[in-house]
């Protein structure tokens, strides 16, 4: 898969990144893969928080430790300017970049920067074209508005950690996490989103726009079906580990050397899979004839292809899969993920080079124009790489810059 000469719709867009830690960083990521020039704006001295968010961490060209690991998930292709915004030189920095900006990104509590004129208000009414983004826990308004928002907080509060887990009575139960901070990468990718549209509708009306992007706002979109249950039909959905709660076969199963997932999406598919184990009866079997009916009598179906499935290993039943048409797939440690034929072959990790690390291998970016990854090419930023380049472009001297650096503003 080829990594250059992806379109770049967003050639020439320059985005100011006040975000820190992962829901704000992952969409500005997304919009430099794009092709937007991405100026992030860090503390001076300690950066974004998840530069100290380890271990692990990486390890520079000489093999000493560097910035965590969890820091080069969401940061390839920007620029790193450090400004201590809590003075007023600091200020004028990041106002001067904001008046140059198209776009502007920033996870800070509602009113945190309203205190040092970097609010939506103040920097719109110096730069009306400017589209300002905020991303919150819960949103500019309501009465949590106010409150600080984490993802996990936030999977427990919009519902997702209450169906997510084993159910009770079931080894292991109770309400999980997901291993990721899923809320954040959504988020981030709807903030992303909603800057392109921004971004569209500046074309035609000349103006920039305030983008409240919440948290709870999105996890709660982000239940989908399991909203819709209780919405329309007053089913409220619980835990069932890792089964489907409409869909039946559609779970992890156990495999002599491990586990495979089978995701059994219709009749058809369910008649494969009685095929492949060679019991083709169920799927004349009244109780399991159609979905409705599998979902109905879930237990005894389950209690009936388990052992049929823990007869063969992980690659004889991913392999049946394939051949008699039914959706199987190993249940992949992180290694083997990148292991992955398919993977390997779309090219999902990707090479960068750095100057003080080498080669850093990242995740690529997922979108692809005309067969080309859209990914930037530039490493994740150490701390303060651009500063001096940036404001001298801000028409700063050389003297007034080592000045602000004495001071400790920069």
């Amino acid at each position: 898969m080829k990594h250059t000469n992806a379109i770049r719709p967003l050639t020439g867009i320059r985005v100011l990144d006040l975000s820190r830690i992962l829901a704000g960083p992952l969409a500005t990521q997304i919009l430099a893969d794009l092709g937007a020039t991405i100026i992030k704006i860090e503390r001076p001295g300690r950066g974004d928080d998840t530069r100290g968010w380890g271990p692990p961490f990486a390890s520079d060209a000489a093999g000493k430790p560097g910035d965590a690991t969890y820091y080069f998930c969401c940061n390839r292709g920007k620029r790193s300017v450090t400004v201590d915004f809590t003075t007023e030189e600091g200020r004028e920095i990041v106002r001067r970049l904001a008046g140059t900006a198209d776009v502007l990104v920033e996870n800070f509590t509602v009113g945190g920067l309203t205190a040092h004129q970097l609010d939506a208000q103040s920097l719109r009414a110096l730069n009306p074209r400017l589209i300002y983004c905020s991303i919150t826990g819960f949103g500019q308004d309501g009465p949590y508005a106010s409150f600080p928002g984490y993802d996990a907080l936030i999977q427990a509060m919009g519902g997702l950690m209450s169906i997510t887990g084993e159910p009770d009575g079931a080894p292991g139960a109770g309400p999980q996490k997901v291993g990721v901070a899923v809320v954040d990468v959504m988020s981030g990718i709807y903030a992303a989103t909603a800057v392109l549209a921004a971004l569209l509708e500046r074309e035609r009306t000349g103006k920039g726009t305030h983008i409240d992007i919440a948290l709870l706002d999105v996890q709660v979109a982000g239940l989908v079906n399991q909203a819709s249950a209780w919405l329309l039909a007053g089913s409220l959905p619980g835990r069932l580990g890792s089964a489907h709660p409409s869909i039946v076969p559609y779970q992890p199963f156990e495999c002599r050397d491990g586990h495979v997932m089978i995701a059994v999406g219709n009749d058809t598919q369910f008649a494969a899979l009685c095929e492949a184990l060679g019991r083709p009866q169920l799927a004349s079997d009244a109780r399991f004839a159609t979905n409705p009916a599998r979902v109905a009598n879930r237990a005894a179906l389950i209690e009936l292809l388990a052992p049929l499935v823990r007869e063969h290993d992980i690659d004889a039943c991913v392999e049946m899969g394939r051949r008699h048409g039914f959706p199987c797939g190993p249940i992949n440690t992180i290694d083997r993920v990148f292991a992955d034929p398919q993977v390997r072959a779309r090219g999902l990790a990707t090479e960068l080079a750095s100057k003080r690390y080498g080669k850093l291998t990242t995740v690529a970016g997922p979108i692809r124009f005309d067969g080309h990854i859209a990914c930037a090419d530039a490493a994740p930023p150490d701390l303060g790489e651009s500063t001096h380049e940036v404001l001298s472009g801000l028409g700063y001297s050389h003297s007034h810059i080592e000045e602000l650096r004495r001071k400790g503003v920069i």
